[in-house]
Formats: C-alpha cells, structure tokens, sequence
C-alpha cells in the first residue's frame, strides 16, 4: 500500500477512535441500564437578534455519523450534511425556541431553559420519553426525569454534539428568513451575534422586532424597521 493509502487508513482509525470516545458516556449509560437516552444543547445564548433554539436528539445505539462534533467546530455546509444525516439516524431529534420577545420578558437563562424543555417536549410528543437527558453545561429545572450537566458536553458526548449540530442549523435557516425581512442589519452572515457590521447596523437603523432589547449593546432609537 502507498503513502496515500497509509495516511487514509490511519485517518480512519483515527476519526473511528474519536466518534468511540464521543459515544463512551452513552454506552456507559446504556450499560447502567439506560435504554433511551436523549441529548440536549442550546444555540444562540448570546445574540444580540432572533430566538434562542435547543436541539433534543436520541439515538437507540451508537451510529455511523463521521465527522460527528460541536456544531460550532464545524463549516456550514459539513453542518447541514450531518443534520440531515443525524435526522435520518436518530431515533428522533426535535428543535425548540424562545423568542427575543420572551428572552425580553424572562431573561436569557429562563428562555434557554425554556427552549430546552420544549424540544424535550416535543421529543415527549413524538412518543419518546428518555429515562436520561445528557445537557450541556447546565441542569434544566423542573425535569422529572435523571439528567446530567457536561461542560463542553457538545465536544464531548456524541448525543449532546448531535444536539447542538441541529438546533445550529435550525437557528440559521431563521436567521436567513430574518435577513430577507430586515435585510439592513446583515443577519445571513453574523447570525445576530455582536459583530462590528451588526452593532454598526443598530446605530444606523436602531433595532427591529426580532432585537433582544434588554441586552446591554442593543441601541433604541425610534424609526426601527418594520417587518414587510
């Protein structure tokens, strides 16, 4: 076998070691007797712009998704690859939201939590009622079933990743709608995080409906854009 073949074989062995290392909590919990496990993270904590989402995904086993890592380790298009793939996969995967406007009324803890608990109850909708939630970096108030937090659990725990990979690309797609509705502010590229092309938008234009208006950098100014 040539040089390339070598480097190819060992690429491999080396991505099927990392995915096994992403699974093992999950089949540890398995072993321990947790049959149906589901995954749960957030995106979008920290926009300025647009709801916060959470993505809610179980496995029954662990599967082939090469590739596999926190949404935000990836490129875009590798992200919409692996959400597909992680829908055809997975056992069910389900994306909830808290709207800026509720992010305004509760504040941005209580809506990602509420965001949370809505996929979780979606996933409940669709006849799936997880003995276990694997979340990254927090506990999710109010849950009457086991759950365990994971820092930096979406680069760790393979469920968890899945998660955040399509609560991301859910989270995109809305932003691009909000980029033909309120094309001024540029929220197809920065996502309505605090980028110097967003904050020098609010200056200009001060906020539109879709705005965090309790967060520090967002400018109020009358005259903000209307939805069309």
């Amino acid at each position: 076998m040539g040089s390339g073949g070598s480097r190819s074989a060992c690429d491999l062995a080396t991505e099927r070691e990392r995915l096994a290392g992403l699974f093992a909590i999950e089949d540890e919990a398995r072993a321990g007797g947790h049959l149906l496990i589901a995954g749960v993270d957030e995106v979008g904590r920290g926009c300025l712009a647009g709801p916060v989402y959470a993505g809610a995904v179980v496995f029954d086993r662990r599967v082939a998704l090469p590739g596999l890592d926190d949404s935000k380790a990836l490129l875009p298009e590798v992200r919409e690859s692996l959400a597909s793939r992680i829908r055809e996969v997975a056992r069910g995967a389900e994306v909830g939201a808290a709207t800026a406007a509720e992010v305004d009324a509760i504040g941005i803890v209580a809506a990602t939590l509420l965001a949370m608990r809505r996929a979780l109850d979606l996933l409940r909708g669709a006849g799936l009622l997880p003995s276990l939630v694997l979340v990254d970096a927090v506990r999710v108030p109010g849950l009457e079933i086991a759950q365990r937090a994971y820092v930096r659990g979406d680069g760790r725990v393979a469920v968890i990743a899945a998660a955040s990979i399509v609560a991301k690309v859910a989270r995109d797609a809305r932003m691009d709608e909000l980029e033909r509705r309120f094309p001024v502010y540029g929220f197809g590229s920065h996502r309505g995080y605090g980028t110097p092309e967003h904050l020098s938008a609010l200056r200009r234009h001060g906020p539109c409906p879709e705005h965090r208006l309790t967060f520090d950098r967002v400018v109020v100014r009358r005259g903000a854009p209307k939805a069309a």
